[in-house]
């Protein structure tokens, strides 16, 4: 990235912070004998008083910002919509740091009861449900996306396997409500199965590059199709409202109509409505979309500055990356050429710069579960979408795909116990505490082989000295006795034959019938005074009573090098 391209990514963000407030919601683009394009206020005028609503999205993709803040005003004028369900499957909300998120919605009284598959970054809304104002539902990210393409097919409930063992499992957990707890259920037990459930969607609202004066929809720069369709299909099986929000009008051309104007029943165009987060349809970002000719490194490097630039990423230390490394390395152990893999946020995200630094990630797939395949996930604010993605399908395409043909998922977690059961969905008490599977169980349920990636501890201090690892403080113990709630069970994975691998600090753990064991040992780490007498998890050794030793060069870095085997 040269000097001039740093300045204008830099003049780019930070005219997006100064402006992204702005807006006018009384913006009315129309086009004369076609009734279907109309102003925002308009448009929303439309969405009668205990509407289901569907949003289309993931991270600040697709937002269609212009409608949220069209409710929120006439909301807070008239009263009206009001006891709105909003269902939205992926984590598209802003942690209420920033402007035009479906948080704008977050109003008692406006939504009342709230879906989605990741619940942590709509705040808003936790807000509400914690005051008692707000019912929460959560139900698994890919399980929602078969749902709503099903009701666009008249199909109202889903059998699967998909959370036997988990606290979405009535058995063993709360299932789908989150907050208040004594309200409806919206998945059951049948026949050792479980069958979940939507309300039936009655209005669709998604955000998409460019329509034609007819009204079709076009996907052409998009970053993602996310739920876009099956949205409005479901909307329109139900005899709803389909709203479409574009950034401008283009000729129109039948060999790309993502969407035909039969099945949209509002067209918004508004000038500022953006591809992904700070920026607009009008000057999409080519990194982003098919057929992208920028180099990989170039749009890594641009985001990189990005996100450092809005401080979105966490600042990583050289213990995170050695924990990267030893997470690297049990990957490039358990993959191979050709596979399809999941990589999580957070600490699996480092492994995933690894395999790009190494060239290791054009040897495999890589998706988002937006329905975004190849290239690189982006991270940060622009997570959900790929630098130069090869190809683009909806939610429910990808998770179909998961579902026939997920090789690994690396993923992130906050506790481990005896039983080799996660937690990464609750963090603590209280709905606004609470972060939502996401993709997890889908991923967990699909994948042959599962790599968690943590940390050992929460808090401590931990320090790297002479090609090892040395606790210098302990902290609190992220590897327990039980987890606080069940987002991945350990005994399902074993009943269906998954190789699962738990790589912390001190060494790499695997899932064996016996229970957890320890079979990687990081340099510098002593067993019994830093795992056995620290941790309350059960943990095995191997039966030798031996365990072998981490590389020393994946501690340090020093001369690392990444190869599948």
């Amino acid at each position: 990235m040269t000097l001039l391209t740093k300045a204008h990514v830099l003049y780019h963000v930070l005219k997006w912070r100064l402006t992204w407030n702005r807006r006018d919601t009384h913006y009315r683009f129309t086009i004369p004998d076609n009734p279907k394009f109309m102003g925002p206020r308009d448009a929303v005028q439309r969405i009668p008083d205990g509407a289901v609503v569907a949003m289309s999205g993931l991270g600040a993709n697709q937002w269609a910002s212009i409608l949220y803040w069209s409710m929120r005003e006439l909301f807070e004028e008239t009263g009206h919509p009001r006891d709105l369900t909003v269902m939205a499957i992926g984590g598209m909300g802003a942690r209420g740091r920033a402007p035009g998120s479906i948080e704008e919605l977050g109003l008692p009284g406006l939504c009342t009861r709230f879906f989605s598959g990741h619940l942590e970054t709509f705040k808003a809304m936790l807000r509400l449900a914690d005051m008692g104002k707000l019912e929460l539902q959560c139900i698994p990210q890919g399980v929602m996306a078969f749902l709503i393409e099903g009701q666009g097919r008249g199909e109202t409930s889903l059998l699967t396997s998909t959370g036997i063992g988990t606290f979405m499992d009535p058995r063993v957990g709360r299932g789908t409500p989150v907050k208040p707890p004594a309200v409806e259920q919206w998945v059951a037990v049948e026949d050792g199965q479980l069958r979940y459930r939507l309300p039936p969607i009655t209005v669709a609202m998604f955000n998409a590059p460019s329509a034609d004066r007819e009204g079709n929809i076009y996907m052409r720069h998009t970053a993602m199709l996310a739920e876009s369709r099956e949205i409005a299909k479901a909307a329109r099986a139900n005899g709803g409202l389909v709203i479409a929000n574009v950034g401008y009008v283009v000729e129109k051309n039948p060999d790309e109509i993502f969407l035909p104007a039969s099945d949209v029943d509002a067209v918004v165009v508004y000038p500022r409505t953006e591809q992904t987060g700070s920026v607009k349809h009008r000057k999409h970002w080519p990194m982003f979309t098919t057929g992208s000719d920028m180099p990989i490194a170039e749009g890594v490097a641009r985001l990189k500055y990005a996100n450092e630039t809005l401080r979105i990423t966490p600042r990583r230390t050289a213990v995170d990356d050695s924990l990267a490394r030893l997470a690297a390395t049990a990957f490039a152990e358990n993959v191979h050429r050709g596979s399809l893999v999941n990589i999580g946020v957070g600490l699996p995200e480092e492994v995933c710069r690894l395999l790009y630094e190494a060239g290791l990630y054009e040897d495999i797939t890589l998706f988002t579960e937006s329905g975004v395949i190849g290239g690189l996930p982006a991270p940060g604010v622009f997570f959900g979408a790929a630098i130069c993605p090869k190809k683009m399908v909806t939610s429910a395409e990808i998770f179909h795909q998961c579902y026939e043909s997920l090789d690994v998922s690396i993923l992130g977690m906050l506790q481990c116990d005896s039983d080799g059961n996660v937690n990464v969905s609750k963090r603590g008490e209280g709905a606004i505490n609470y972060v939502g599977p996401g993709g997890f169980i889908d991923f967990t349920t699909a994948a042959q082989t599962i790599i968690f990636v943590s940390s050992w501890m929460l808090g401590g201090k931990i320090r790297l000295e002479d090609n090892a690892v040395r606790i210098v403080e302990h902290g609190k113990p992220k590897f327990i006795a039980n987890v606080d709630e069940i987002t991945f069970s350990g005994r399902q994975a074993l009943a269906t034959g998954k190789k699962v691998l738990y790589v912390s600090n001190v060494g790499i753990f695997q899932l064996t019938p016996r229970g957890v064991e320890l079979v990687r040992l990081v340099p510098g780490i002593d067993i019994k005074r830093d795992i056995l007498d620290f941790s309350p998890m059960r943990i095995l050794l191997p039966e030798s009573g031996e365990v072998p030793k981490v590389d020393p060069v994946v501690v340090s870095g020093k001369g690392f090098r990444l190869a599948f085997k």
